[in-house]
């Protein structure tokens, strides 16, 4: 019974940890700085009192992505796959490093293994917006559409998807779909804008690669009538 306050108290930090990284990487805070760092904390104490836990490798892994780290990221994510092969989200966590490090076309893969081994996933809609992101940076906007379209349908509340769809909607001409689609992302997340956009995604990596591809990302943004500041 030693492991059970162990295992209480790294299961509380985690969720906690888990909480921060999330609130941060939607932008749904305004220090997302402080929010990661939280989040690393926590992450560390509980690897401290569990070295084991999948969960907190896991969340690790998204800190270090949205933190520079990508490499580091997918180091943890691959480790937390080894400790439990059923943490399926483990590979999209891994998708989204490898858009950081410059290496979009990579994502859809590791997207669609975490479909085919969790269809039906609460989170689905997470991964399919992942996969709709990653196309956008490699100007596949037909592709993007068609996988931010599946995202919202899995979970219309969820504003990057549609975020996602206004770059690409933008970036194909139809701009009436593309403002229609910004509308109702911004109606989910008001603080969302381009500024706030492009400080978070540039906190998330210096990779040559990524940062050129942001470039037309914004543009679709500007064009589907996302505000500036």
């Amino acid at each position: 019974m030693r492991g059970v306050p162990n295992n209480f108290a790294t299961g509380s930090l985690v969720r906690s940890a888990g909480a921060d990284a999330v609130e941060g990487a939607l932008l749904f805070t305004t220090d997302r700085i402080a929010a990661f760092a939280a989040a690393e904390a926590k992450l560390t104490k509980a690897l401290s009192l569990v070295p084991d836990h999948a969960r907190a490798h896991l969340y690790l892994g998204l800190v270090y992505m949205l933190t520079k780290r990508a490499a580091e990221g997918i180091a943890e994510c691959e480790h937390a796959l080894v400790l439990d092969r059923n943490l399926v989200v483990a590979h999209s966590f891994i998708g989204i490093g490898k858009i950081y490090i410059g290496r979009a076309d990579e994502t859809e893969a590791h997207v669609a293994e975490a479909l085919r081994l969790s269809p039906r996933d609460t989170l689905a809609y997470l991964w399919m917006s992942i996969a709709g992101d990653a196309k956008n940076h490699l100007g596949s906007w037909e592709q993007a559409v068609a996988w931010c379209r599946r995202a919202i349908e899995a979970n219309r509340n969820y504003p990057q998807a549609h975020f996602n769809l206004a770059t690409a909607l933008a970036q194909l001409g139809r701009l009436d779909e593309a403002h229609s689609a910004a509308k109702v992302g911004l109606a989910l997340n008001p603080a969302y804008s381009i500024s706030r956009s492009r400080a978070a995604r540039t906190a998330q990596s210096d990779d040559p690669t990524y940062l050129a591809q942001m470039e037309s990302i914004f543009e679709g943004l500007r064009k589907a009538g996302m505000p500036e500041e």
